[in-house]
């Protein structure tokens, strides 16, 4: 245990890319594989639920430190963080012992999960008395679940690689599903991560996705893209869908789905597991998830009914219908296709999605005629829609079609170099996709309450409420109704003015949310927008973050709930 945590503060304690590469490397070298596996698990982004209920752990750190509840809320919002309070409350430690990991996880900390809440304070004290300032604070961070490390895992991946001796691409194919929810990381897993590489070995048989290779943004000027990108016949244009990226994995006679995130979601979206009976063995396609009715994509607040949910009722199956918008094909009839040309992929998706359609009406699944945006119904089952490829003769065309997309319910284009192999994550090495997103909804919105924040920025209010105005200028009863919460956006410059404001404006106390006079405006971003009949405004918004302070506006001059029902999609 002491030696991940001192590899933790060697990762906390800096933000250089090749200190925390060398870290890892230096920790996965000296490492047994069993520590090795649960290392690589919490650094892939692993997380056992929580062990221990927040209620129980914080009395048990009120009881060891003799402190009163007053006492412990103020530690704690000075803080910002449990497990850190934790470490700088609790009494000096006892003897330290040297079991690994491994050991820690699966003999001390997994067992305490259903433990009765009478056992649960002697059992801490068992643990914490173990183990210094550091390692208790580890210790907490893996019973709450919240282990957290500033590590991506592509940098995760390079460690790895770099201690095996094998390239980046074949370890980041095999950490793809080592977090999964149902996994357990165990010894020979981890040595399995590092063995040589075989290409026999690597042969897919099983279920496992291949690594997502992701885009990245475009934010230059229309008249620039041209030199930047050349004719728009190198390129291949489709929609940016608002959806769930996902793949869809037939081998072995099995069907999987899997998210992004490396989720294993298969049992979410049955209308999937059905389009796998309609494809051949060894076959993997990539695209999006997206609810689709009466012949076209449906808001995003559609499919959120869909998600976190293992079982789906008929009732929701029925309201909120979905399909795979498929827009390549990483894997036929057990060939990997990923190196082959982006167009050359799109052209054998295209004959694959004929032999789906083809499938899908003798079937009688056939999906209804695919409205705007537009897809070939011949391409078209009820379970897979082919993604509409667009033309334009010049970049200015396709920025007339681009200005068309949140009537189509559409966050902008997709760019893919149509001689481009399919990469692993977001590199430049194999060909490039391009994200030209559509510009974010905006609104002036009122600073109304707020919180600290965590980690570093604890001693400072970061996170923010905003509401808008219930009525126009001329009404004078209108009320501030907040509709949206946001922390990301301001310079640090920014927050320490907003946070003093904050404390010479605070109105009232609730724990640890102030609210403040309403005095500053802020222009916030956001990509969607929906009605929602949980929120006070009855609109809920996506992605929302902070685009500049409006210090030129008074908070009369604020947006309006009206101003937001005007966004709503018709």
């Amino acid at each position: 245990m002491k030696a991940f945590a001192d590899l933790y503060a060697r990762l906390d304690a800096t933000t250089s890319s090749n200190a925390k590469l060398a870290a890892m490397c230096d920790y996965f070298r000296a490492a047994p594989p069993a520590d090795a596996a649960w290392a690589a698990y919490f650094l892939a982004g692993g997380k056992p639920r929580q062990l221990v209920p927040v209620k129980l752990l914080r009395q048990y750190v009120m009881t060891a430190s003799g402190i009163t509840e007053w006492l412990y809320e103020e530690c704690y919002q000075a803080v910002g963080d449990m497990a850190e309070t934790l470490s700088l409350l609790l009494p000096e430690p006892g003897v330290a012992d040297d079991a690994g990991l491994a050991q820690w996880v699966e003999e001390r900390l997994l067992p305490l999960r259903g433990l009765p809440p009478e056992e649960v304070p002697a059992r801490l004290a068992s643990l914490f008395d173990r183990l210094d300032a550091h390692g208790r604070f580890v210790c907490a961070k893996l019973i709450t679940g919240s282990m957290r490390v500033g590590v991506s895992k592509l940098l995760l991946t390079r460690a790895l690689a770099t201690v095996a001796g094998i390239e980046a691409t074949h370890m980041a194919q095999r950490l793809i599903g080592y977090t999964d929810i149902g996994a357990r990381p165990a010894p020979q897993a981890y040595l399995d991560l590092l063995a040589p590489v075989s290409f026999d070995a690597e042969a897919r048989s099983d279920g496992q996705p291949y690594p997502f290779f992701l885009a990245h943004p475009l934010a230059v000027p229309l008249e620039r893209l041209p030199g930047l990108l050349g004719p728009t016949s190198d390129w291949l244009v489709e929609w940016k869908w608002d959806g769930i990226r996902a793949q869809v994995v037939r081998r072995a006679g099995q069907t999987w789905v899997w998210s992004r995130g490396e989720e294993l979601v298969s049992e979410r979206f049955p209308e999937l597991l059905r389009l796998g009976e309609l494809l051949s063995d060894g076959t993997v396609i990539d695209g999006e998830i997206v609810v689709w009715r009466e012949g076209r994509v449906q808001p995003f607040a559609q499919l959120q009914r869909r998600l976190g949910r293992k079982n789906v009722g008929a009732r929701l199956l029925a309201d909120a219908p979905v399909v795979l918008l498929a827009y390549d094909l990483l894997e036929l009839e057990g060939v990997d296709m990923r190196n082959q040309p982006q167009a050359a992929r799109r052209a054998a998706l295209e004959h694959l999605a004929d032999q789906v359609a083809q499938r899908s009406r003798v079937d009688g699944r056939h999906a209804d005629e695919v409205q705007a945006p537009r897809a070939d119904p011949a391409h078209a089952s009820s379970f897979m829609v082919l993604s509409p490829l667009l033309r334009g003769d010049d970049w200015a065309a396709l920025d007339a079609q681009r200005a068309e997309s949140r009537a189509l319910g559409v966050e902008g284009m997709m760019l893919k170099a149509a001689g481009s192999t399919y990469g692993v994550g977001r590199t430049r090495e194999t060909g490039i996709w391009w994200k030209w997103k559509i510009d974010p909804y905006s609104i002036d919105a009122v600073l109304i309450y707020a919180q600290r924040g965590h980690g570093r920025r604890a001693s400072l209010y970061t996170d923010y409420t905003f509401a808008v105005w219930d009525g126009p200028l001329q009404s004078t009863e209108r009320r501030l109704v907040p509709f949206a919460k946001a922390y990301s956006g301001l310079t640090d410059e920014e927050i320490r003015a907003v946070d003093a404001i904050v404390r010479k404006t605070t109105v009232e106390k609730f724990g640890p949310v102030r609210s403040v006079e309403p005095s500053q405006v802020f222009e916030l971003g956001f990509e969607g927008i929906s009605r929602s009949t949980r929120h006070k405004s009855g609109v809920a918004v996506r992605f929302p973050r902070m685009l500049r302070w409006r210090q030129d506006k008074s908070v009369a001059d604020a947006d309006t709930l009206q101003t937001l029902s005007e966004l709503l999609p018709s």
